[in-house]
Parts: structure tokens; C-alpha cells; sequence
């Protein structure tokens, strides 16, 4: 069974940094492309980040760019997204999600629960 578990999330003040982690198991990690959407409140859920199988390709989205970083490591079957320079517009609950495939960077077929971020002085 598929499990993601996020965790990292808190409340921030504008410019703050957060570490986002995913701890995964019930598949084989490595194998499998990974992504980190947020959802707002009264707001559609987003595709933020996502990575490859070895990190040799990532890709943003164009509101995070330059601030948020993904990676993974596949020893500890752990994705992660650290997130620089928050702004108040940040706030969302985040979620992990398990790729389609290897390489695909835009097809997921699981989400975790959720970690809440919220960005606010």
C-alpha cells in the first residue's frame, strides 16, 4: 500500500524559510517520478515542483521559481521541498505525490494527508 507522509509544515513569517519532507513507502521510490502540489483555500490545487528518478530533471512552477528548491534522496525513500523567501500568497496546505512513471513530470496517481504552511507575520 502506497503511503506519504508529509511533515515540516508551520506557521512562518514572510521571508522565513521551510524544509518540506515526504517520507514514502508501500513502493519502490526510486522507480518513481515525485511532485509537491499546495492547495489554498477556496483555490484549485497546483502542481509546484517536480523531479525525475535521479534529479536529473526538475521542473516549477513560474510562482516559485528562483525560491523553492525539490529533491530527493532515494536511500531514504524521502522527497523534500525547501522553501525560501515565503510570501503570504505561500499559504496552502502542501501534499507529495507519486508520479505515473519515472520520468513524467506532470502525472501523479497519489497524494499524501497534507502539511500546512502558513505564511504570515
Amino acid at each position: 500500500q502506497v503511503q506519504l507522509v508529509e511533515s515540516g509544515g508551520g506557521l512562518v513569517q514572510p521571508g522565513g524559510s521551510l524544509r518540506l519532507s515526504c517520507a514514502a513507502s508501500g513502493f519502490f521510490f526510486n522507480q518513481y517520478a515525485m511532485g509537491w502540489f499546495r492547495q489554498a483555500p477556496g483555490k484549485e490545487r497546483e502542481l509546484v515542483a517536480s523531479i525525475t528518478i535521479t534529479s536529473g530533471n526538475t521542473n516549477y512552477a513560474d510562482s516559485v521559481k528562483g525560491r523553492f528548491t525539490i529533491s530527493r534522496d532515494n536511500a531514504k525513500s524521502t522527497l523534500y521541498l525547501q522553501t525560501d523567501s515565503l510570501k503570504p500568497e505561500d499559504t496552502a496546505v502542501y501534499y507529495c505525490a507519486k508520479g505515473w512513471g519515472s520520468y513524467s513530470l506532470t502525472k501523479f496517481d497519489t497524494w499524501g494527508q497534507g502539511t500546512q504552511v502558513t505564511v504570515s507575520s
